[in-house]
């Protein structure tokens, strides 16, 4: 049969809704990684350069380096979650996230006041997707709620299998002429959670959920995603004579996101027509970005410089493919053809995070260490998703402004050495976004040490932040309602070798 043949089948659909203020924040969020030497300072490189990880805050911080180099880096990422009163599920994961190298031009007429110039290459894996949640829970509003949302007011009549149509093409066709919503809406009715109060009507207008439960509903829900976002920086700064740098970068990202949420449900009432069921989503999305920024260092004297530096927005833009799977034991025969393998593809779009402005401050003590300030200021109020002319775009945007807030960001880290060894220390915050502190304030921790051989460096740092947020289980909620309290910490070696 024809059934058995299908493997996957496109469509675009012209109702975008995977795109939210949680993609927003997803790309707009740094999560301090790059080099060991950066991590083990929480990222406080405004005003000290001469790391290729620096690039990230200030690129005026390549004209700091004296002479050529490159630099390896590896780290292993473990991000635990405890997700309501669940226990504790942890995820690691290891990655080669930093090479990177710059090449120091100095300039042979010693008349001149630009002493040197110098051109830097670097890639930093910014953002590592890798996670997993799992939480099981009692709750009051079951998946027949979010079907219901989107079936009441939907006639009935377009969401029906014609004689000798296929249930995966119908739910495509839907999804691609009628919009996500009627897509749902059938999905729920041909998974057995909803029906038609009148099911020979093709003009009914009203439906009724299959389930019953008194209170509340048993659900166990898992989340589990898996990508990066890689940034690629092509970078150029200069020395004008002893006590000013100047840089400016551009920086291409590549992203890549695989996110699986799953949720069963059972626990109903004893007279309920089902008896359990299952719904699970499944979100890819692929993309690319852009971005610029802006930088200078300034010396003041032999213990103080300061820098400042612009970041531009970045231009996000991404495609995404859906696609679910539903099943209860009052399904159609047929549901399980509508799976992993029916995918939904949205027209691209564009994400454009906020610009970001940063100051920083350090202090140098000689050959034996400095302290380091950096201050950001961000307005994420300002981010949208694009094209505006779509209306959900512009629901969410609007969504947004009214939702999120300008935050401000604190780095601090300190450098002490001792002949060749360098002991590191750091700390960050970072001011929740959210006006009602959906996601709460970020407080991380940094330590490392590093050794200089001469001609090669070898670094290693421990860094670890926590934040805690709510999250709707389905996109339909009308308040998020898990609470989840994260930590992630890295382990970091970095190797850098001279020229």
């Amino acid at each position: 049969m024809k059934k058995y043949l299908i493997v996957t089948s496109l469509f675009i659909c012209s109702c975008v809704t995977a795109q939210n203020i949680n993609d927003v924040l997803r790309y707009s969020t740094d999560n301090t990684q790059g080099t060991a030497r950066y991590q083990a300072m929480s990222g406080a490189f405004g005003a000290l350069g001469g790391d290729l990880s620096s690039l990230n805050v200030n690129p005026a911080g390549s004209a700091v380096f004296i002479n050529s180099l490159v630099s390896f880096t590896g780290s292993n990422y473990n991000v635990k979650n405890i997700a309501g009163a669940s226990p504790e599920i942890s995820t690691n994961n290891l990655a080669l996230n930093q090479i990177g190298g710059v090449f120091v031009f100095k300039t042979i007429n010693q008349d001149t006041d630009w002493k040197k110039i110098t051109v830097a290459l670097n890639y930093d894996r910014v953002q590592n997707f890798d996670n997993r949640i799992s939480s099981s829970y009692s709750t009051a509003t079951g998946i027949d709620q979010y079907f219901l949302n989107f079936a009441q007011g939907t006639p009935l009549g377009p969401l029906k299998l014609q004689d000798g149509e296929f249930i995966e093409d119908t739910y495509l066709d839907i999804g691609a002429s009628l919009g996500f919503g009627n897509q749902q809406a059938f999905l729920g009715i041909f998974g057995g959670i909803i029906d038609a109060v009148d099911p020979n009507d093709d003009a009914n207008v009203d439906y009724v959920s299959l389930t019953k439960y008194s209170s509340t509903v048993n659900q166990n829900y898992r989340r589990t995603s898996f990508g990066y976002n890689d940034k690629f920086t092509a970078n150029v700064a200069t020395q004008y004579q002893d006590n000013l740098f100047l840089g400016a970068s551009l920086n291409f990202h590549s992203i890549f996101s695989d996110q699986l949420t799953e949720i069963s449900e059972s626990g109903y009432d004893s007279d309920s027509q089902v008896r359990s069921a299952s719904f699970d989503n499944f979100l890819r999305t692929q993309g690319t970005a852009f971005s610029f920024s802006l930088g200078a260092i300034a010396k003041l004297n032999d213990n103080i410089r300061v820098g400042g530096s612009y970041q531009s927005p970045t231009w996000y833009r991404l495609d995404d493919e859906f696609s679910q799977r539903i099943n209860s034991n009052l399904a159609d025969v047929d549901i399980n053809f509508i799976n992993f393998d029916v995918i939904n593809l949205y027209q691209r779009y564009t994400i454009k995070t906020p610009e970001k402005l940063t100051g920083s401050l350090a202090l140098v003590f000689g050959k034996n260490g400095l302290l380091s300030i950096d201050y950001g200021y961000q307005d994420m109020s300002k981010a949208e998703l694009k094209p505006e002319s779509d209306p959900n775009f512009a629901s969410e945007n609007n969504f947004i402004r009214n939702q999120l807030q300008a935050v401000s960001s604190l780095r601090i880290g300190g450098e002490y050495r001792i002949e060749r060894v360098s002991l590191r220390g750091g700390y960050r915050y970072e001011q929740s976004p959210y006006i009602n502190n959906t996601i709460g304030d970020l407080n991380g921790a940094s330590g490392g040490i590093g050794y200089d051989f001469g001609p090669s460096r070898l670094d290693f740092a421990l860094s670890t932040a926590k934040q805690d947020r709510l999250s709707a289980i389905l996109s339909t909620d009308a308040a998020p309602s898990l609470n989840i309290a994260t930590r992630n910490t890295n382990a970091t070696l970095t190797y850098t070798v001279n020229f």
